[in-house]
């Protein structure tokens, strides 16, 4: 019998646990002082560099089974990022805060440059988000993270004043004319990250962990879409990637009339952090189950109409999930 695909995945954990290398993980001023006063200490990570992995789309969705995958998430965050969209009110209202500690991070540093008597607590702050309307200046203001996903791959700012749509181009083009090879998206702009920013570019969103993707088709009009992820935390936000990457695949060849075939996924560093090791052998412990199945609406024929319960998860029956904290990095 065929090895199960998610061995790909488990494979790749006790890769980074044997072989990877120790190192210490850079940290922003801000970042350690919230470890100290929290009498915490920061975690390292173990990685290891330049690694792949693929899923057939054509015989089942990749949702990972050895621990619960929070799925519910994974699809309201690419709604938004598929609106293009960069403001997280959308998630907080929907209950997810995946984005919440990067947007009261630079809402707490605006306080404290600005006006400290304006400074909440993360709490606070996410619920006075939610009880806000969408159009108050509190939100548009205090809860953008400016160069998200979604703005800089729908809505990216052009050197003339233009907002160029990559996702619309490639799109047109896949239905156009779908063998060429030229089907780029890229989030990676030198002017928003690092010392390289603009002055009026910087915010407190990391440099993109998910570089660059490509679709490609080859022959029986069969779309692949391939990602290059420079950074991947593979413990927590890998499952939740690979989710993320299969269904947008899923989504453009409906709207574009293609096959749905392989997620090709290439990793540059690719690590687990010092405070996962005991969650990565519990999950490496699990014998995965049967993948499950998406089923999109089929009405749906432009990539702007997909909505939320457009999208149904079928025969989903995954281990418990497994809990563990989030490395609270800075730029990395």
């Amino acid at each position: 019998m065929a090895k199960h695909p998610e061995y790909q995945y488990l494979d790749l954990l006790q890769d980074i646990i044997e072989n990877g290398s120790d190192k210490k993980v850079f940290f922003t001023p801000e970042v350690l002082a919230e470890y100290a006063k929290n009498g915490e200490e920061a975690p390292s990570m173990r990685s290891v560099f330049g690694r792949q992995i693929r899923f057939d789309l054509s015989k089942s969705f990749p949702l990972l089974t050895t621990k619960k995958v929070f799925f519910r998430g994974i699809l309201h965050e690419l709604i938004r990022f598929l609106s293009g969209n960069s403001n997280i009110k959308y998630l907080a209202d929907n209950d997810v805060h995946i984005r919440d500690e990067r947007a009261w991070k630079r809402y707490h540093k605006h306080c404290l440059e600005n006006d400290p008597s304006q400074d909440m607590a993360q709490p606070d702050f996410i619920a006075k988000i939610k009880a806000e309307d969408k159009d108050s200046e509190f939100v548009k203001n205090r809860w953008d993270l400016i160069t998200i996903y979604g703005r800089m791959r729908r809505r990216r700012p052009a050197s003339d004043g233009r907002e160029i749509d990559q996702l619309a181009w490639v799109i047109q083009w896949l239905k156009d004319k779908p063998y060429r090879k030229s089907y780029v998206v890229s989030a990676r702009n030198p002017d928003f990250i690092y010392a390289m920013a603009s002055a009026w570019n910087r915010s407190e969103v990391p440099p993109f962990c998910h570089t660059t993707f490509q679709f490609a088709v080859t022959e029986d009009n069969k779309l692949n879409l391939w990602l290059y992820q420079r950074s991947a935390d593979s413990f927590l936000w890998v499952p939740f990637n690979i989710a993320s990457y299969a269904l947008l695949l899923l989504m453009v060849a409906q709207v574009t009339w293609l096959q749905p075939w392989e997620f090709v996924h290439t990793f540059g560093d690719v690590h687990i952090y010092s405070n996962h090791f005991d969650q990565v052998k519990l999950q490496l412990s699990r014998e995965p189950k049967d993948f499950p199945t998406i089923k999109l609406n089929p009405n749906i024929k432009n990539i702007d109409d997909f909505k939320f319960e457009d999208i149904t998860l079928e025969n989903y029956d995954p281990h418990p999930a497994i809990k563990a904290p989030i490395a609270n990095i800075g730029w990395s």
